[in-house]
């Protein structure tokens, strides 16, 4: 198709524009006059009244308030109504989303220039998980919160067993297991001390056996130096997630020291809730929930076991930051914006709001005499996630990965293989690599 004069002119001055904001990054200082920024929009999957209400707690701080409008989209729809929207050239100045879904959006988003927020000065802020973001041409998100994924445990239940503290290291489940789990005649478990080895009634299960691939050193993604994102749930990655494929699967086994649960069973979450499970995985953000739902429950909260020995600590975190939108008019107010939202003194307030722990190092470091916000703070530090084409989609894999094994089809080292082929092909699609 032959390229008219007019054309090639629009595409010009396009490129001149997009040229323009990256140069008014790279010399942006800040707004110093107290003039009066205009409203931002900005779309998320963050929740709209615990974000609503942290913009106006910190506009009142400010001797010239900020605006911004908030709009929540779900998760599943997020991405589509994105694009849709920026077709009809109505999307929004900025975005607030986990990074896990940042990938399939990157093209239609602009990183802000090192110049303008040196990599240094930002490793220095911010917790590890947030190095994510950190791109070939500057950074893709600011930080704003981290929901790390921590273990709930059900102290009547422990205490009952005569098991003084929770496993710290996965393999202390083994004794829990026998002294907590109940079967009966049948070999029908009808008290169980640990929920895993299925997608199906596991909350949060895609993030727990994500936490155990990280804890093995296996990052589940990795990026090439041009950009282009692979999996690395390979048998030949240089850490072979195989190990803990098995051990997840294990718990669904009848032959093996970790049977603890099958699919009879209602999702972990509700049979923690009944009293009838004693540990539970879930995010810090679900800390009120659970009391909320039941009162009486006696429970605690601690870190996500580890391994033993070898291997590394970390835990899935569920990171939030803020994406300027490369098709925006408003780059510069919306960057000066989040700048503000993002400061340490303000991020305090997010923790508040949502009893969470806090992106930010400086905040982490001063403390706190709260006990779940230390074990939620200890959670961040070693936070991880991975770039992913689609959150939803690789929760299939994984669970497809995982049934492959509990049924026998797939020795584990093949099931490994089979979703890491997959992977690959979803990574492709969603980037158009």
């Amino acid at each position: 198709m032959k390229t008219s004069k007019f054309q090639l002119i629009i595409f010009i001055v396009f490129i001149l524009f997009i040229a323009a904001g990256v140069a008014a990054f790279a010399t942006y200082k800040g707004s110093s006059s107290g003039s009066q920024l205009p409203t931002i929009t900005v779309w998320g999957t963050f929740p709209k009244d615990v974000f609503d209400q942290y913009v106006i707690q910190v506009g009142n701080s400010l001797s010239s308030p900020i605006s911004v409008k908030y709009v929540q989209e779900s998760p599943d729809a997020f991405l589509q109504d994105f694009i849709s929207a920026l077709a009809r050239g109505a999307g929004p100045d900025a975005v607030l989303i986990p990074a896990d879904m940042i990938l399939p959006a990157e093209d239609k988003l602009v990183p802000i220039p090192y110049s303008a927020l040196p990599q240094a000065s930002f490793k220095s802020a911010y917790i590890d998980e947030s190095f994510v973001y950190l791109g070939s041409n500057g950074v893709m998100a600011v930080p704003f919160a981290v929901d790390p994924i921590v273990m709930y445990w059900d102290r009547d239940m422990f205490d009952a067993a005569g098991i003084a503290s929770p496993p710290k290291y996965w393999d202390d489940f083994a004794n829990a297991i026998k002294k907590i789990t109940v079967k009966n005649e049948n070999g029908t478990v009808t008290r169980s001390a640990v929920a895993m080895g299925d997608f199906t009634n596991v909350v949060n299960a895609r993030e727990l056996l994500g936490s155990l691939f990280l804890q093995l050193g296996n990052p589940i993604t990795v990026q090439a130096s041009d950009g282009s994102v692979s999996s690395a749930l390979k048998t030949s990655a240089k850490a072979d997630p195989t190990p803990a494929l098995q051990f997840f699967a294990g718990f669904v086994d009848p032959t093996s020291d970790y049977y603890s649960w099958n699919r009879s069973w209602p999702d972990s979450k509700t049979a923690f809730l009944a009293g009838s499970l004693a540990t539970y995985f879930g995010f810090a953000s679900e800390l009120a929930d659970i009391r909320s739902k039941n009162p009486n429950l006696n429970f605690d909260v601690t870190a996500l076991p580890e391994a033993r020995s070898g291997g590394t600590t970390a835990v899935y975190g569920k990171l939030y930051g803020f994406s300027l939108v490369k098709a925006s008019p408003n780059n510069n107010a919306a960057y000066e914006i989040i700048s503000t939202l993002t400061m340490p003194q303000y991020l305090v307030k997010v923790s508040d709001a949502m009893y969470l722990p806090s992106v930010s190092r400086d905040v982490i470091a001063s403390g706190s005499t709260d006990q779940y916000i230390t074990i939620f703070n200890q959670a961040a530090l070693i936070s991880r996630t991975w770039l992913d084409a689609d959150p939803a989609k690789s929760g299939q894999i994984f669970g497809s990965m995982v049934q492959a094994v509990v049924s026998g089809q797939r020795s584990a080292s093949q099931a490994v293989s089979d979703a890491g082929n997959q992977y690959d092909a979803v990574l492709r699609q969603a980037t158009g690599q």
